[in-house]
């Protein structure tokens, strides 16, 4: 832009947004696909709120083959006419202009997910191209940005983010693209985001998008939401809608057996907030407002021990909790504390006293409140910061829970004693956990506890360095005894298969010699009781065979870790060995020695053999193919997969806890329906070659 053409009219219109284009961490978190993410929330939330004040029950998500995403709704259409203070259409206000809207100050919304009114002008700030229409007073009306600034593209046939743009000078209109019925409005919502402030892997996550569709369809009764995917070979869509509410949401989300039924909490409290509002001059000023805050819970307890717990604010997911989380954990605690002292005897607890975690375990909940203007820490909403939600949300789960327990109805008496025992056994278990722990402890500071005896452990005592190999067999323990680096390399045997603890219980594992053997090697103890700092190795290495057998080792061996020590996993210190498929020894001419090349997949081991054609170099033949561990030498197997300046290590992580459990379920579970579908469905991809028979 020449100096010539840039005015005033173009600072005012900049002067926020660039700060955002500066900054854009500070408002939606990252650069990459979680921020970009973030930005389609905040259009979406911005439909929703809609239709949580009553307007529009339908909202549809479009990802486009070029990138661009486009949000549908049909509820009442941003305002078309001039907003009095700044004399701009109220679109060309929501869209440029920070802290302002319907959300901000005026009342229109009861309570709505958006945040501080910034959502929908900071994706326009960090948007290639932006294209509202907006269904309103019988006509279509449209505008579009670019980097946030109004003005209109130049183009022709379907809407590119880089066609020829021109920029509003002495003022900005809302063009009019035609007429539309009598009472219909909406508004339609597509943009393009800046590759010049997203890092380029970032993409729209589909997965992500459907499962935030599905639970904004829990939360909001009635509301239907669609997405749908143009961006593959052939066009996917998938449609929610729950009038069940979050009812519904608990029975989708628990992972267990119930032993109690999905009980529906609802409440209400009022409190009053200082804030600052606009009076009719445009000054803030300090008002005392009264606020009316709604709570919604739905819970169940079942059979099992992890806890599923989901709060929301306005429909506002808020996954690190906050005040309103702090109130229902509170409530909940005080209330069971009197429950169990009123039925001590009965119970047989003595004086010992309940714990959160007690009450949490096997309860699956989803805490919903909703306010006007709540207040959050920090810009991504992941944590409620009002603090007078606390005692709202604690009196509102204490009445209810009350009312359940004093209920004459046989089914809840049977519900709430079964409860009672539930909370009580946890508490019985953890104090039990905790006096083995500590006499472990004493016994390790009195005695020297012995260690396995098939543990082959290494001279150093530093951590950081030190690693531990867990190795399949006997034969490949011969071997890497002579392959290793003693300073700093440990190794244990293990005897085949060990016990799949997914399917077994917690005495079953620790009675399970290889799996008790693994845990005390490891010395950082199990499940709850766990110490990640308590670890005797920096790194936990699995060195199975490169066949079907070792891939079921390694499961296995994974699956222990993910469900008694995460931690280690969490952190970075688990590792599965690549060892390798060929060994390809070339014949050099005269006497130089010969070359060996591993491979470590059949693909690569064809493309060695070509290129060794092509360069016209001879092989021995036949080629080794590595059945098993035991089959290399010690100096094969050093080079190979133990050295550090050689060997190759697959380092095992969780970005996803829920998407890692649901997979350990499906392979490792109980359930042998969805393991045998899986199975079936697979089978087409597997080559008969890569199975030896």
């Amino acid at each position: 832009m020449s100096s010539s053409d840039y005015s005033a009219r173009h600072l005012s219109v900049l002067e926020g947004l660039e700060a955002v284009r500066k900054r854009p961490g500070m408002y939606i978190g990252s650069t990459d696909s979680r921020g970009l993410m973030h930005c389609l929330w905040e259009i979406i939330d911005n439909s929703v709120d809609e239709a949580l004040a009553g307007h529009g029950d339908s909202i549809e998500v479009v990802l486009h083959a070029d990138g661009s995403v486009e949000v549908k709704d049909h509820a009442r259409g941003i305002p078309v006419d001039a907003e009095p203070k700044t004399g701009l259409s109220g679109v060309e206000v929501v869209f440029t202009k920070l802290h302002a809207g319907g959300k901000f100050g005026s009342g229109s919304y009861a309570s709505s997910g958006g945040l501080h009114g910034v959502g929908a002008s900071v994706v326009n700030a960090l948007s290639e191209r932006l294209d509202v229409e907006v269904d309103r007073d019988g006509k279509t009306w449209a505008m579009s940005f670019h980097r946030g600034e109004p003005g209109i593209f130049a183009d022709k046939g379907d809407p590119r983010p880089d066609a020829p743009f021109t920029p509003f000078e002495n003022g900005s209109e809302l063009r009019v693209l035609g007429k539309v019925p009598k009472g219909v409005t909406g508004t339609r919502v597509r943009y393009w985001a800046d590759p010049q402030i997203f890092t380029r892997g970032a993409s729209f996550q589909a997965e992500e998008l459907t499962s935030r569709a599905r639970q904004t369809a829990f939360l909001v009764d009635g509301l239907t939401l669609s997405v749908i995917d143009r961006r593959g070979e052939e066009e996917t869509s998938e449609s929610f809608r729950f009038d069940g509410g979050i009812s519904e949401f608990v029975d989708f989300l628990a992972p267990d057996t119930p032993i109690t039924g999905t009980w529906r909490m609802t409440g209400s409290g009022s409190f009053t907030e200082t804030v600052p509002v606009l009076d009719e001059r445009g000054h803030m000023v300090a008002t005392e407002l009264e606020r009316q805050c709604e709570v919604d819970v739905a819970l169940r307890w079942g059979t099992g021990y992890d806890t599923v717990f989901r709060s929301f604010v306005n429909i506002i997911a808020t996954p690190k909790g906050g005040t309103h989380q702090g109130g229902f954990e509170q409530g909940m605690m005080k209330f069971l504390r009197a429950q169990v002292e009123q039925n001590a005897r009965r119970l047989k607890v003595g004086n010992d006293k309940l714990e959160k975690d007690d009450i949490l375990a096997g309860l699956t909940a989803v805490l919903t409140v909703r306010l006007p203007e709540p207040q959050f820490e920090g810009q991504t909403k992941e944590i409620l910061g009002t603090p007078a939600v606390r005692s709202i949300v604690a009196n509102v789960i204490a009445k209810e829970m009350k009312e359940r327990f004093a209920s004459p109805k046989r089914d809840d008496k049977a519900q709430c004693s079964l409860v009672l025992e539930k909370v009580v056994a946890e508490m019985k278990s953890r104090i039990s956990a905790r006096a083995h722990k500590e006499t472990q402890r004493r016994k390790n500071a009195l005695e020297n506890s012995t260690l396995p005896a098939k543990l082959v452990d290494c001279r150093s005592n530093d951590v950081s360095n030190s690693e531990l190999f867990i190795v399949e067999g006997d034969s490949a323990l011969g071997t890497a005894k002579l392959a290793r680096d003693s300073e700093y390399q440990a190794l244990l045997p293990i005897r085949g298969k060990i016990l799949n603890v997914q399917k077994a219980s917690i005495s079953d594992m620790l009675s399970n010699a290889e799996c008790a053997s693994i845990i005390q090697v490891i010395g950082a103890g199990s499940g709850r009781s766990f110490d990640l700092a308590a670890a005797r190795y920096g790194k936990v290495i699995i060195m199975s065979d490169a066949d079907v057998d070792g891939a079921h080792i390694r499961t296995l061996l994974l699956t222990l870790f993910f469900r008694y020590m995460p931690d280690m996993i969490r952190d970075g210190r688990v590792y599965a060995a690549v060892p390798p498929l060929h060994r390809v020894v070339v014949i050099n001419p005269g006497s130089k020695p010969n070359e060996t090349i591993y491979t470590y997949s059949e693909a690569e081991l064809n493309g060695v053999l070509a290129q060794l054609k092509k360069a016209n170099k001879r092989y021995q033949d036949p080629i080794q193919r590595y059945k098993g561990l035991g089959e290399m030498d010690a100096d094969q197997l050093a080079t190979t997969t133990m050295d550090r300046s050689h060997r190759t290590l697959r380092r095992v992580n969780i970005s996803d806890a829920a998407a890692a459990e649901k997979v350990f379920e499906l392979l490792m579970g109980n359930e042998v329906g969805p393991r045998k579908e899986f199975i079936v469905e697979g089978s087409a991809a597997l080559s008969r070659e890569r199975i030896d028979v």
